[in-house]
């Protein structure tokens, strides 16, 4: 078998795997993490709360990962919506984290088609309630943007839908 149809077959057994943590470990207080062959890290889901990211272990995935850690029940996020969240922005290679609307109190707003290709292809299908594991390798981040500090970086967001317009 090709290397390529390999990673392939990897990547979809790494997200079923995921999505089967995801569904098995909802409520409560409980950490809802990737499978430890994956190395993704884990995400608490603590709904309203700001969440609490455990740093990942091994090489980044070469593929975007989104995980569903909380199911919302709202308004279904479209390519065309405009969304309200918090999110918080961790960076593969140290696991620490570079930015968080939590922090400030404020969460963002914006257009979904006027961020990053990741969270553009990443978070459609999501529902307002929910919180989404984003895991974004530089191709669908900063990478094409030359000159930014987060061009060669993997970004880890935790994003909270709170509105879905």
């Amino acid at each position: 078998m090709p290397k390529k149809t390999l990673i392939k077959v990897f990547a979809i057994i790494a997200v079923a795997a995921i999505a089967f943590a995801s569904f098995t470990s909802l409520g409560g207080n409980d950490n809802v993490s990737g499978s430890s062959a994956s190395g993704l890290p884990s995400v608490t889901n603590n709904a309203g709360e700001a969440p609490t990211i455990t740093p990942p272990t091994g090489a980044a995935p070469a593929t975007l990962q989104s995980v569903d850690i909380i199911e919302g029940t709202g308004a279904e996020v479209l390519a065309t919506s405009t969304l309200t969240v918090h999110y918080t922005l961790m960076s593969w290679s140290d696991g620490q984290i570079l930015e968080s609307s939590w922090t400030s109190g404020q969460p963002a707003t914006f257009p979904l088609s006027g961020v990053i290709a990741g969270w553009q292809q990443g978070l459609p299908g999501a529902k307002a309630g929910g919180r989404r594991l984003l895991v974004i390798p530089p191709s669908l981040g900063y990478g094409v943007s030359p000159g930014h500090p987060l061009e060669t970086e993997t970004l880890i967001f935790s994003v909270d839908i709170l509105e879905v317009s």
